[in-house]
């Protein structure tokens, strides 16, 4: 029991054998060797979980370094060469004569637009494709001038072919790729571009199947879109990551083009990257483009601004 005197209090004194901290008499010490220390580490107490590693590439992107390297090598010689080129046919040749070599190659594409859509029992608009070829290779002076769409005709170009007819039936793109001279393309494009580019050559021979007119037609064809296509290009190359920048451009394009033909449109738009959506440059500067965002975009949602279907 506690004591108290004179108002203090009186604490017992324990024996010195049972006080605490003192060691037994009767116990046996343990050695080093069987009992080791343990010494702890501040740092173990924080349960932090660290990942590292590689999380590979992005989804439909799989041989994105290889895509990666091929974007900047084209881009090199794109700079150093085709951009002068392309520059000098924009300012050599009048605006009229660049709008009708690419109404010319255009309307050579005509039938292949107008079979894929019968491949998709639209028969309406393969109808119109072909009245559109007819007017244009008559009164449009074999494509160069595009009579059609005007009054009182008013049949506009669609883009369509193989690539889209596989999509409209649901086959998926496959995995992205950047080709040199292709440019941006998917496994199921480049297989249905291909098909879509022998359909003339094989079904009406010549010229179109002479290198003669293959090559230069190509050139011109090539060196037309890359000049419409130059203000683009300058916007992607000011971007941090100009190599996703395009290809989110371009898988959105592709996307609503196939939703199109579902009747499907939202609200976001796209910025066109090929085909006739793009102006040939005039005198008048280039409106100012919007790019996508490539950390918010999404190839597999359907987009605005897409041809009509």
């Amino acid at each position: 029991m506690l004591g108290v005197q004179d108002g203090t209090v009186e604490t017992p004194q324990l024996p010195v054998d049972t006080q605490v901290g003192a060691p037994d008499a009767g116990a046996v010490a343990p050695s080093p060797a069987s009992s080791p220390a343990v010494q702890t580490n501040p740092a173990d107490d924080v349960n932090d979980i660290v990942v590292t590693g590689d999380s590979g590439p992005p989804k439909g992107d799989p041989l994105e370094q290889l895509n990666a390297k091929s974007f900047q090598t084209v881009q090199a010689v794109d700079k150093a060469v085709v951009e002068p080129v392309a520059k000098a046919y924009n300012k050599g040749l009048p605006r009229p004569v660049r709008k009708g070599l690419r109404n010319f190659f255009s309307n050579l594409q005509e039938p292949v637009v107008a079979a894929a859509y019968l491949l998709q029992f639209k028969p309406g608009k393969a109808v119109e494709t072909a009245g559109r070829f007819t007017v244009n290779s008559t009164l449009g002076f074999v494509g160069l001038f595009d009579v059609a769409k005007r009054k009182p005709f008013f049949l506009p170009h669609r883009d369509n072919g193989v690539a889209n007819t596989l999509g409209y039936y649901g086959v998926k793109p496959g995995p992205y790729m950047y080709l040199p001279i292709v440019g941006p393309t998917t496994l199921r494009d480049i297989i249905g571009d291909t098909v879509d580019k022998m359909i003339l050559p094989f079904a009406v021979g010549k010229p179109f199947n002479s290198p003669a007119f293959v090559i230069p037609a190509t050139i011109l064809n090539q060196l037309g879109e890359r000049a419409a296509f130059d203000e683009t290009i300058q916007a992607i190359r000011n971007e941090d990551d100009p190599y996703t920048v395009y290809k989110t451009m371009y898988l959105k394009q592709r996307q609503a083009e196939i939703d199109a033909l579902h009747g499907r449109v939202s609200d976001e738009p796209i910025v066109h990257i090929y085909g006739e959506s793009i102006p040939t440059p005039g005198k008048k500067d280039a409106p100012k483009i919007t790019l996508p965002d490539p950390d918010g975009a999404d190839a597999d949602e359907p987009v605005t601004d897409a041809p009509q279907p």
